[in-house]
Protein backbone atom coordinates (compact mmCIF):
# COMPACT_ATOMS: atom_id res chain seq x y z
CA UNK A 1 0.00 0.00 0.00
CA UNK A 2 3.08 2.61 0.48
CA UNK A 3 4.92 1.71 -3.16
CA UNK A 4 5.53 4.48 -5.68
CA UNK A 5 2.78 2.67 -7.79
CA UNK A 6 0.19 2.89 -5.01
CA UNK A 7 0.95 6.50 -5.10
CA UNK A 8 0.64 6.83 -8.99
CA UNK A 9 -3.17 4.77 -8.46
CA UNK A 10 -3.89 7.64 -5.53
CA UNK A 11 -2.78 10.76 -8.05
CA UNK A 12 -5.16 8.74 -10.84
CA UNK A 13 -8.23 8.70 -8.58
CA UNK A 14 -7.99 12.55 -7.67
CA UNK A 15 -7.17 13.62 -11.33
CA UNK A 16 -10.45 11.95 -12.31
CA UNK A 17 -12.10 14.30 -9.84
CA UNK A 18 -10.49 17.18 -11.50
CA UNK A 19 -10.48 18.82 -7.96
CA UNK A 20 -6.58 19.03 -7.26
CA UNK A 21 -5.57 22.57 -6.48
CA UNK A 22 -3.02 24.22 -3.88
CA UNK A 23 -4.69 25.85 -0.45
CA UNK A 24 -4.49 29.12 -2.11
CA UNK A 25 -6.66 28.19 -5.34
CA UNK A 26 -8.77 25.93 -2.45
CA UNK A 27 -10.27 29.32 -1.12
CA UNK A 28 -12.29 30.85 -3.95
CA UNK A 29 -13.43 26.74 -4.55
CA UNK A 30 -16.86 25.45 -3.44
CA UNK A 31 -15.32 22.03 -3.83
CA UNK A 32 -12.01 20.63 -4.03
CA UNK A 33 -9.05 18.25 -2.91
CA UNK A 34 -5.54 19.22 -1.41
CA UNK A 35 -2.83 16.91 -1.42
CA UNK A 36 0.26 17.76 0.86
CA UNK A 37 3.21 16.32 2.70
CA UNK A 38 5.12 16.60 5.80
CA UNK A 39 8.76 15.92 5.30
CA UNK A 40 9.96 14.75 8.79
CA UNK A 41 13.03 12.32 8.08
CA UNK A 42 14.28 13.04 4.80
CA UNK A 43 14.30 15.14 1.83
CA UNK A 44 15.33 12.61 -0.43
CA UNK A 45 12.30 10.64 -0.23
CA UNK A 46 10.28 13.93 -0.57
CA UNK A 47 12.34 14.66 -3.68
CA UNK A 48 12.03 11.13 -5.15
CA UNK A 49 7.84 11.34 -4.73
CA UNK A 50 7.63 14.89 -6.00
CA UNK A 51 9.62 12.88 -9.43
CA UNK A 52 6.82 10.15 -8.76
CA UNK A 53 4.39 13.38 -9.33
CA UNK A 54 5.93 14.87 -12.19
CA UNK A 55 5.97 11.47 -14.44
CA UNK A 56 1.54 11.92 -14.01
CA UNK A 57 1.70 15.53 -14.39
CA UNK A 58 0.30 16.57 -11.10
CA UNK A 59 1.95 18.89 -7.94
CA UNK A 60 1.25 19.17 -4.19
CA UNK A 61 2.64 21.47 -1.69
CA UNK A 62 5.57 19.64 0.43
CA UNK A 63 6.57 20.97 3.85
CA UNK A 64 9.65 21.20 5.20
CA UNK A 65 10.92 21.71 9.08
CA UNK A 66 13.68 24.10 9.63
CA UNK A 67 14.12 22.58 13.13
CA UNK A 68 14.97 18.86 12.04
CA UNK A 69 17.74 16.70 13.85
CA UNK A 70 16.90 13.86 10.65
CA UNK A 71 17.98 16.76 8.11
CA UNK A 72 19.21 20.48 7.50
CA UNK A 73 16.91 22.13 5.16
CA UNK A 74 20.02 24.55 4.20
CA UNK A 75 22.08 21.99 2.85
CA UNK A 76 23.24 22.56 -0.47
CA UNK A 77 22.37 19.41 -1.26
CA UNK A 78 18.68 20.08 0.33
CA UNK A 79 18.54 23.18 -1.08
CA UNK A 80 19.18 22.40 -4.81
CA UNK A 81 16.21 19.60 -4.41
CA UNK A 82 13.49 21.67 -2.65
CA UNK A 83 14.58 24.50 -5.77
CA UNK A 84 13.81 21.89 -8.69
CA UNK A 85 11.04 20.70 -6.96
CA UNK A 86 9.61 24.60 -6.69
CA UNK A 87 11.04 25.29 -10.20
CA UNK A 88 8.38 22.12 -11.70
CA UNK A 89 5.92 23.36 -10.07
CA UNK A 90 5.31 22.33 -6.75
CA UNK A 91 4.36 24.13 -3.87
CA UNK A 92 7.35 24.58 -0.99
CA UNK A 93 6.03 25.41 2.70
CA UNK A 94 7.36 25.74 6.20
CA UNK A 95 6.30 22.54 8.48
CA UNK A 96 6.66 24.30 11.68
CA UNK A 97 7.57 22.43 14.86
CA UNK A 98 6.04 23.86 17.98
CA UNK A 99 9.31 22.76 20.18
CA UNK A 100 7.74 23.47 23.92
CA UNK A 101 6.41 26.34 22.29
CA UNK A 102 2.74 26.68 24.50
CA UNK A 103 2.28 30.04 24.32
CA UNK A 104 0.13 31.46 21.29
CA UNK A 105 1.90 35.24 20.85
CA UNK A 106 4.87 33.31 20.73
CA UNK A 107 3.97 30.72 18.25
CA UNK A 108 2.90 33.36 16.00
CA UNK A 109 6.10 35.44 15.54
CA UNK A 110 8.31 32.24 15.43
CA UNK A 111 5.94 30.99 12.39
CA UNK A 112 6.50 34.24 10.64
CA UNK A 113 10.01 34.50 11.46
CA UNK A 114 10.57 30.53 10.40
CA UNK A 115 8.68 31.06 6.72
CA UNK A 116 10.58 34.65 6.47
CA UNK A 117 13.58 32.48 6.80
CA UNK A 118 12.92 30.04 4.41
CA UNK A 119 11.48 32.63 1.52
CA UNK A 120 14.95 34.51 2.40
CA UNK A 121 17.01 31.58 1.80
CA UNK A 122 15.04 29.76 -0.67
CA UNK A 123 14.67 33.29 -3.10
CA UNK A 124 10.46 31.93 -3.01
CA UNK A 125 7.99 33.18 -1.39
CA UNK A 126 7.03 30.61 1.72
CA UNK A 127 3.52 31.71 2.09
CA UNK A 128 1.68 27.99 3.55
CA UNK A 129 2.90 26.14 6.24
CA UNK A 130 1.60 23.26 8.39
CA UNK A 131 2.39 22.10 11.85
CA UNK A 132 4.24 19.25 13.52
CA UNK A 133 2.54 17.40 16.11
CA UNK A 134 -0.23 20.11 16.78
CA UNK A 135 -1.92 19.90 20.09
CA UNK A 136 -5.34 20.36 20.56
CA UNK A 137 -4.77 23.67 21.63
CA UNK A 138 -2.64 25.12 18.37
CA UNK A 139 -5.76 23.58 16.49
CA UNK A 140 -8.86 25.02 19.05
CA UNK A 141 -6.90 28.13 18.81
CA UNK A 142 -7.50 28.09 14.34
CA UNK A 143 -4.47 30.49 13.78
CA UNK A 144 -5.06 32.93 11.19
CA UNK A 145 -2.48 35.08 9.34
CA UNK A 146 -2.49 38.35 7.07
CA UNK A 147 -0.04 36.50 4.48
CA UNK A 148 0.31 32.86 5.33
CA UNK A 149 -1.96 29.94 5.43
CA UNK A 150 -2.41 27.55 8.09
CA UNK A 151 -3.20 23.81 6.95
CA UNK A 152 -5.24 23.85 10.00
CA UNK A 153 -7.29 26.44 9.69
CA UNK A 154 -10.80 26.05 9.50
CA UNK A 155 -11.05 26.81 5.65
CA UNK A 156 -8.90 23.61 5.22
CA UNK A 157 -9.83 20.98 8.09
CA UNK A 158 -12.21 20.83 11.12
CA UNK A 159 -11.45 20.38 14.12
CA UNK A 160 -13.18 17.72 16.51
CA UNK A 161 -12.28 16.40 19.49
CA UNK A 162 -14.25 13.32 18.81
CA UNK A 163 -13.99 12.62 15.81
CA UNK A 164 -14.30 9.27 14.50
CA UNK A 165 -13.97 7.66 11.05
CA UNK A 166 -17.78 7.53 10.74
CA UNK A 167 -17.73 11.15 11.59
CA UNK A 168 -19.03 13.54 9.06
CA UNK A 169 -17.57 16.97 8.93
CA UNK A 170 -17.19 20.25 6.36
CA UNK A 171 -13.23 18.83 5.56
CA UNK A 172 -12.90 15.01 5.40
CA UNK A 173 -9.05 15.07 5.92
CA UNK A 174 -7.18 12.02 5.46
CA UNK A 175 -3.95 10.66 6.22
CA UNK A 176 -1.61 8.30 6.39
CA UNK A 177 0.21 8.58 9.81
CA UNK A 178 2.31 6.04 11.13
CA UNK A 179 1.49 3.91 7.92
CA UNK A 180 -2.45 3.42 8.94
CA UNK A 181 -4.98 5.31 7.26
CA UNK A 182 -7.15 5.64 10.07
CA UNK A 183 -10.36 8.30 8.30
CA UNK A 184 -10.37 6.28 5.42
CA UNK A 185 -8.73 5.63 1.82
CA UNK A 186 -8.03 8.39 -0.50
CA UNK A 187 -9.87 6.05 -3.63
CA UNK A 188 -12.57 7.27 -5.77
CA UNK A 189 -15.51 6.47 -3.86
CA UNK A 190 -14.41 8.00 -1.03
CA UNK A 191 -13.05 11.07 -2.87
CA UNK A 192 -16.53 11.75 -4.92
CA UNK A 193 -17.85 11.07 -1.19
CA UNK A 194 -16.93 14.35 0.43
CA UNK A 195 -16.86 18.06 -1.42
CA UNK A 196 -13.64 19.16 0.71
CA UNK A 197 -10.64 16.78 1.53
CA UNK A 198 -7.55 17.30 2.24
CA UNK A 199 -5.04 14.63 2.31
CA UNK A 200 -1.64 14.30 4.33
CA UNK A 201 0.44 12.08 2.77
CA UNK A 202 4.58 11.68 4.88
CA UNK A 203 7.22 11.25 1.91
CA UNK A 204 9.45 8.83 4.25
CA UNK A 205 6.88 6.28 4.06
CA UNK A 206 6.54 5.72 0.56
CA UNK A 207 9.27 3.79 -1.45
CA UNK A 208 9.50 2.57 -5.23
CA UNK A 209 8.93 -1.60 -3.57
CA UNK A 210 6.81 -0.44 -0.76
CA UNK A 211 7.59 -1.61 2.59
CA UNK A 212 5.43 -2.50 5.93
CA UNK A 213 6.24 -0.59 9.06
CA UNK A 214 9.24 -1.70 10.39
CA UNK A 215 11.12 -2.74 7.34
CA UNK A 216 10.10 1.28 5.98
CA UNK A 217 12.30 2.22 9.15
CA UNK A 218 14.98 -0.23 8.84
CA UNK A 219 15.31 1.14 4.72
CA UNK A 220 15.06 4.30 5.88
CA UNK A 221 17.69 4.48 8.29
CA UNK A 222 20.23 2.68 6.31
CA UNK A 223 19.75 5.45 3.29
CA UNK A 224 20.50 8.18 6.12
CA UNK A 225 23.45 6.01 7.04
CA UNK A 226 24.62 6.13 3.76
CA UNK A 227 24.43 9.59 3.61
CA UNK A 228 26.22 10.30 6.85
CA UNK A 229 29.09 8.06 5.33
CA UNK A 230 29.28 10.17 1.92
CA UNK A 231 29.43 13.33 3.98
CA UNK A 232 32.30 12.49 6.03
CA UNK A 233 34.30 10.82 2.93
CA UNK A 234 33.40 15.04 1.26
CA UNK A 235 35.12 16.40 4.48
CA UNK A 236 37.21 14.22 6.02
CA UNK A 237 40.93 12.83 4.03
CA UNK A 238 41.41 10.11 6.40
CA UNK A 239 38.09 8.55 6.73
CA UNK A 240 38.89 6.75 2.25
CA UNK A 241 41.03 3.98 4.31
CA UNK A 242 37.67 3.05 6.33
CA UNK A 243 34.71 3.55 3.58
CA UNK A 244 34.96 0.23 2.90
CA UNK A 245 34.46 -1.33 6.20
CA UNK A 246 30.97 1.51 6.72
CA UNK A 247 29.59 0.15 3.64
CA UNK A 248 29.99 -3.33 4.88
CA UNK A 249 27.62 -2.26 7.75
CA UNK A 250 25.21 -0.76 5.52
CA UNK A 251 24.16 -3.79 4.10
CA UNK A 252 24.20 -5.46 7.23
CA UNK A 253 21.31 -3.42 8.09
Amino acid sequence: MFSFDDYRRMISAIQETGLSCSYREAMSKDSWIIMRHDVEYSVERAYELSKVERSMDFTSTFFFQWTNNSYNILSRRNMDMVKDMHERGEHIGLHFALNGLTDMDAIRKQIVKEAGILSEMFGFKVDTFSIHRPSPDVLRADLHFDNLINAYQDDFFTFNENTIPDTVLPVKYLSDANHIWRYGYPDKETLNAHKKVQILVHPFAWTRKGYDNFDNYRSLVREKYSVMIDSIDCECKDFSEYRDRFDTEVKLL
